[in-house]
């Protein structure tokens, strides 16, 4: 049966999206690129090291450093969201199902510890996590497995054996890569995007997942693990 529920973060349990945008457009204009919703959403799931790499490439500029706008926008975002942001439809009830059934809960983001705590914080779930760990502490960012490995690692089970679910595709990149099973939650702006299609379920909501769902997934699993 399935062993851990792994969670991303922003756009999947906090809905952080809009500030994050909202910072990189204020940020980016100080370095002369003028930058709009649908820019912003071009990089949506990535780091925010490779957010500026990304648009320093296509627009450079010489009056900042690419660490000075990162950082910018690091903490803008963390000042944003840890004072303004709420949770994403469905998210108490989710976390509910899987503490309901006994199954241990993490946190894998591409954000630094300080934001994932941030928000954690600011939505009051810290009781339903055995840990949460941040993937600029791997040597590898997402789209890599690394942060889903070491999560993995730490709650003492084999990947395999994890679901983990999220709402870009870099990030369901990485926890497929990690060979967990996965649930996608994109986006309305993207939801048929063909990256999604290697995800084990793909739901437009969390509030669409729930025991039953739950129950066809662990009959996947244990489907696939009979075959292995």
């Amino acid at each position: 049966m399935i062993q851990a529920a792994i969670f991303d973060m922003d756009g999947l349990l906090v809905d952080s999206e809009p500030y994050w945008r909202e910072v990189e457009i204020d940020v980016f204009r100080t370095v002369g690129l003028e930058m709009d919703d649908e820019m912003c959403k071009r990089t949506t799931g990535l780091p925010t090291d490779a957010v500026v790499r990304y648009w320093y490439e296509k627009h450079p500029w010489h009056n900042r450093s690419i660490e000075d706008v990162g950082a910018e926008i690091i903490q803008g975002a963390y000042d944003q969201i840890g004072k303004h942001a709420g949770p994403m439809p469905g998210v108490p009830e989710i976390l509910d199902l899987f503490r309901q059934r006994g199954i241990p809960m993490a946190i894998a983001s591409a954000s630094p510890m300080h934001l994932i705590e941030a928000v954690i914080d600011r939505l009051n779930i810290q009781s339903y996590f055995t840990l949460w760990h941040s993937a600029t502490l791997e040597k590898r960012n997402k789209p890599h497995p690394d942060v889903y490995l070491g999560t993995a690692r730490k709650l003492g089970v084999e990947p395999t054996v994890c679901v983990a679910f999220e709402d870009s595709g870099n990030g369901l990149k990485s926890a497929h890569a990690a060979d967990m099973l996965t649930v996608a939650v994109p986006a309305d702006y993207e939801f048929d995007d063909p990256k999604f299609n290697i995800a084990t379920l793909k739901i437009s909501s969390i509030t669409q997942f729930n025991q039953q769902k739950l129950t066809e997934l662990e009959t996947q699993l244990s489907i696939s693990t009979t075959i292995r």
